[in-house]
């Protein structure tokens, strides 16, 4: 093995994709060029799919360390464009979710720190599978565009201090690549692919600092707290090696974040919390993402995280979030109704609610089967080419915690106007949601939203 490292560090020496899997099936750290020219081969599709599949399949069984990790971020960040935000004053603070059921946090986060005079750029994408998107949920709002091109991103910002954007595919194009394989490879849970996908797009897109959102329970992709702390510490360390900044704030997913899924239905529900109405698990999410995202500005210099919580609930009492929402919807084309709330491209049909059958407590709101459910009313996609009906979504009347009596709402399905679905498919979602909701005699705390905040 001696001879074989030194063979393949001769200087000048022609890599061999062979033997770059040998080496990373066998243990053995990948050095920067070696990375480099993996990358290069993906980018310019050089090296064959089933190369590139059994490499990924050796990274999942043996790992990388830090800087393999940060070698492969940085490379996948430069297989592209790299958007230039230099002209843009201030600290450029992105922020990024795993994914979850019920995630709206991003329509309340942009406009309440861009509310302090901070330039948000938010580059997002569409969701897949029982996880939802924020591309989707902005594009429930009629007129409103995503497309935005990055030689347009200071204009915009300029208009409202935010822009909301779709990752183009000139962004780390070998991660777009490497994505869609691991997909269908099984590969998809190795943590240092993650990290480094998530990261890579981030850098690409110009941020100056990155807060992330690292969701663990059932509908989330970390489904216990280890594997959410390796993969936070992982992207913290990928920061330090790329001199960007990174906080990671670990939060539960053990049942749907707030009341609604759905696309519309999601949105309805932000306009509620831009206007100091939110959930109290909601509420909690937002504000230590924008308490953490205002930490790396001077807003945000020698004041404490309960400070800024409260300033930015001061944001969402006062309305002025709100306000702020509506000129992010105005200068991308959205159109707005008479009281300030969007004008959506379809409303939310009710098709059935759901009543307790007996008197207890809610102890399981399973965030997975909420998604699934979700889904087959219409509301998410399986395939990336499937279409989405945005009025499709569930009302959850009852959480974890709540009591309830015989005869109490716990649910409510929803279907679009304009997409009526089949009743095998509401079966189906019903089935889901039957599996869903457990109510146990015994009282049952409500999980703890914030389980950890890892800082550098």
């Amino acid at each position: 093995m001696v001879q074989y490292m030194k063979e393949m560090n001769k200087g000048n020496r022609l890599m061999n994709m062979l033997e770059l899997i040998e080496k990373k099936r066998d243990g053995y750290a990948l050095n920067t060029d070696e990375i480099a020219f993996f990358v290069r081969g993906v980018t310019e599709q050089s090296i064959p799919d089933y190369q590139i599949s059994s490499f990924l399949m050796a990274v999942l069984f043996q790992g990388m360390n830090d800087q393999e990790t940060a070698d492969l971020t940085l490379e996948m960040s430069r297989s592209g464009k790299i958007c230039d935000l230099s002209d843009i004053p201030g600290t450029k603070v992105d922020k990024h979710s795993t994914g979850g059921v019920g995630d709206k946090v991003t329509p309340i986060l942009l406009p309440i720190v861009a509310s302090f005079g901070v330039p948000c750029v938010k580059l997002s994408g569409r969701g897949l599978g029982f996880t939802g998107g924020t591309i989707d949920k902005f594009e429930s709002i009629d007129g409103f565009c995503t497309s935005v091109d990055p030689s347009e991103f200071k204009s915009r910002i300029d208009k409202c201090g935010m822009l909301l954007g779709g990752q183009t595919a000139e962004l780390a194009p070998a991660d777009k690549f490497l994505y869609a394989l691991r997909d269908v490879t099984g590969t998809v849970p190795s943590i240092p692919l993650i990290a480094s996908s998530i990261m890579s797009k981030k850098i690409a897109g110009g941020a100056d600092a990155i807060v992330l959102d690292i969701t663990c329970g059932s509908g989330a992709f970390m489904k216990d707290v280890d594997s959410a702390r390796e993969l936070a510490e992982r992207m913290i360390a990928i920061g330090k090696l790329a001199g960007r900044p990174v906080s990671c704030v670990m939060t539960s997913m053990e049942q749907p974040l707030g009341e609604m899924v759905g696309n519309i239905l999601e949105m309805q529900e932000v306009c509620r919390t831009l206007r100091g109405q939110g959930k109290k698990d909601v509420l909690e999410v937002v504000l230590t993402m924008a308490s953490e995202m205002l930490r790396f500005t001077n807003v945000g210099k020698n004041v404490s995280p309960d400070e800024l919580k409260e300033k930015c609930m001061e944001k969402l009492t006062s309305g002025e979030a709100f306000e702020k929402f509506g000129e992010l919807v105005l200068s991308q084309g959205g159109k707005l109704a008479s009281d300030g709330t969007p004008v959506f491209v379809d409303a939310p049909f009710e098709v059935m609610t759901v009543f307790a059958d007996k008197d207890g407590y809610v102890s399981a709101c399973d965030a997975l089967a909420v998604g699934e459910a979700s889904c087959l009313l219409g509301a998410g996609r399986m395939k990336k080419e499937d279409a989405i009906d945005m009025g499709a979504g569930i009302r959850l009347h009852r959480k974890i915690g709540d009591p309830v009596k015989r005869g109490d709402e716990l649910y409510t399905l929803y279907t679009g106007t304009k997409n009526p679905v089949g009743d095998d498919r509401i079966d189906e979602a019903l089935l889901r949601m039957e599996e869903a909701y457990k109510i146990s005699e015994e009282p049952s705390d409500a999980p703890s939203e914030i389980l950890d905040v890892i800082s550098p």
